[in-house]
C-alpha cells in the first residue's frame, strides 16, 4: 500500500522561508507520476499550489515567483521550497499524487489524484 507523508510546515514570520517534504513509501516516484502541492486555509477551498512529474512542473499565478517544487527520485521524496511567505500562505499543506499519469494542464483539480497525505500546517504571521 503506497502512503504519503508531509513533513517541513511550521510558523514563521512573513518574508521567511520553509520547505515541506513529501516522501512516499510503497512506490517509487518515476517520471511518469504526478505529485502536487495543494493547501486549504480555514473557510476556504483546496487549491493546487505546484505539481511535477519529473519532466514539466506547473504553478499557481500565486506562488510561481516565490515556491519551487522538486523531485528526489533516489530519495523518493516530493520538495516545495517556499520563499517569500506571507500571511495568504497560512494553511494546511497536502501532497496528492496520481501514479498513473504525468501531470496534466488539470493538475490544479483534486479530483485529479487518488493518494493523499494528511497533511502539513503552515503558519506565516506578519
Amino acid at each position: 500500500q503506497v502512503h504519503l507523508l508531509e513533513s517541513g510546515g511550521g510558523s514563521v514570520q512573513a518574508g521567511e522561508s520553509l520547505r515541506l517534504s513529501c516522501a512516499a513509501s510503497g512506490h517509487t516516484f518515476v517520471n511518469n507520476n504526478c505529485v502536487a502541492w495543494f493547501r486549504q486555509a480555514p473557510g476556504k477551498e483546496r487549491e493546487g499550489v505546484a505539481a511535477a512529474d519529473g519532466t514539466m512542473k506547473y504553478y499557481d499565478h500565486s506562488v510561481a515567483d516565490r515556491f519551487i517544487i522538486s523531485q528526489d527520485n533516489a530519495r523518493n521524496t516530493v520538495y516545495l521550497q517556499m520563499n517569500g511567505l506571507n500571511s495568504e500562505d497560512t494553511a494546511m499543506y497536502y501532497c496528492a499524487a496520481d501514479l498513473s499519469s504525468r501531470c496534466v494542464a488539470g493538475w490544479a483539480s483534486s479530483s485529479m489524484y487518488s493518494l493523499w497525505g494528511q497533511g502539513t500546517q503552515v503558519t506565516v504571521s506578519s
